[in-house]
């Protein structure tokens, strides 16, 4: 298998250079806590899936996946690395050795929680010339995968997969080839048949939308159709596609018997020119959804009409505050599990922006922070909602904080949990 790197580099480039940026709390009235003393290199925790097992009680594990050989040129990743959690520091503790598999960019569990899938962000991979998607069993007892099977995901670098509430099919979102699969899942966690295939198509867009943060050099990749998510409403009835090449959301209703998309009525939401809508989620009950552009770095707030699909916008806010001046480009964006927060992580300006969600469901940035490391692209909270992790892409890193459930407020807890170019997490209870 080969492996060209348009994809990974994310389409994306920053003209010039000399970025400079103050590493602190934008809103901060006092000083952050600071840091304990240095961990030795041989104190860096580590134990065994069977060892964890012998503990009594519930046991959160974590998957990390990210990006291996097969990826951008720094990429370090061997494939998924399986860890447990403390929940009371948020100490993440590596368990045996990594699950190999190439470049698992994005992680996803099955609603039972017994099952995790997994990307393969590959352009040229078997006798489909394209990315594929791995099934993976979950040791109830020590949480150690044990691959399934690997089939084609029908497109180039898939960069986006999820199981639909019903646990009867994957969802594919193919970034290079704009285009998104239907995969049936078999009774016993395997992949079977792929039952759909749907390219987007759309007029070419701008690279830049018009209104970016003042000097943003960060452009999105606008040469067609590039599939970047794929996700069912919180209803299960629609199925939703951010298209980052076309700005545009599509809206789909997935026929269970038959594992084939139908469009919607309206059958998709067009974002701002150059916006490159990347990730979306929804409020708690589903009424409204929040976009994130990447290029833009703005969240759209939308009214979402859970009978028909239909998505209609009413606030837009910026990831960045309005003293923030350079390159940024957006990458993630999580509900915390209260539903009175919304986070989003800015890369190059390497922060997380912090927002409170007033009771119509309309947001304000109350506070950006910085993630102490380089390049977080994926966010992460554990089940419980008390602690936030960040993928830290181009540090190797992963980093955690403290989340205060009555303020939003987020407080970093030194935690660094070395792990070669993580780019995504998934993480499930045991019970004891």
């Amino acid at each position: 298998m080969t492996k060209t790197f348009g994809r990974r580099l994310f389409g994306l480039s920053v003209a010039g250079a000399g970025l400079t940026y103050v590493l602190r709390p934008a809103f901060a009235d006092n000083a952050p806590t600071p840091p304990p003393a240095p961990i030795p290199k041989g104190a860096l925790k580590q134990s065994t899936p069977e060892a964890a097992a012998r503990k009594s009680g519930p046991r959160t594990l974590c998957y990390v996946g990210g990006y291996t050989k097969h990826g951008p040129p720094d990429a370090n990743a061997k494939g998924i690395t399986l860890f447990e959690m403390d929940t009371t520091s948020g100490v993440l503790t590596q368990l045996g050795q990594v699950t190999p598999t190439d470049n698992p960019s994005f992680l996803a569990l099955s609603p039972d929680r017994r099952f995790l899938y997994a990307v393969n962000e590959l352009e040229e991979v078997g006798p489909e010339k394209g990315g594929a998607a791995t099934a993976f069993a979950i040791d109830q007892h020590t949480g150690v995968l044990t691959k399934l099977n690997t089939v084609p995901s029908g497109g180039a670098d898939p960069a986006h997969l999820s199981v639909h509430p019903s646990g009867r099919y994957l969802l594919v979102a193919n970034y290079t080839s704009g285009s998104v699969s239907v995969i049936q899942i078999e009774a016993d966690g395997s992949l079977g048949a792929r039952t759909d295939l749907v390219h987007d198509s759309g007029p070419k867009m701008p690279e830049r939308a018009a209104d970016n943060p003042p000097g943003n050099y960060a452009v999105s990749d606008h040469s067609g159709a590039h599939a970047h998510m794929i996700q069912a409403d919180m209803a299960a009835k629609f199925v939703l596609v951010a298209d980052a090449g076309l700005d545009r959301v599509y809206v789909w209703k997935l026929d269970l018997e038959k594992g084939v998309l139908v469009p919607a009525a309206k059958p998709w939401f067009d974002m701002e020119p150059g916006s490159a809508p990347r990730h979306f989620c929804f409020s708690l009950d589903g009424k409204v959804i929040y976009i994130l552009g990447e290029q833009n770095s703005r969240i759209v707030v939308a009214d979402y009409d859970t009978n028909t699909g239909a998505i209609s916008p009413r606030q837009t806010a910026a990831t960045v505050t309005g003293r923030f001046r350079g390159s940024t480009i957006a990458a993630e964006i999580i509900l915390h599990p209260n539903g009175k927060f919304l986070y989003v992580t800015n890369r190059i300006g390497d922060s997380i922006a912090c927002f409170r969600v007033k009771s119509d469901g309309s947001i304000e940035l109350f506070d950006e922070v910085w993630e102490h490391a380089d390049y977080g692209r994926a966010l992460s909270f554990d089940p419980t909602g008390a602690h936030m992790f960040v993928a830290n892409q181009r540090s190797d890193s992963i980093t955690a904080f403290r989340v205060n459930g009555e303020t939003g407020a987020l407080d970093f807890t030194w935690n660094f949990t070395p792990v070669g170019t993580p780019t995504a997490f998934a993480f499930v209870t045991l019970e004891g």
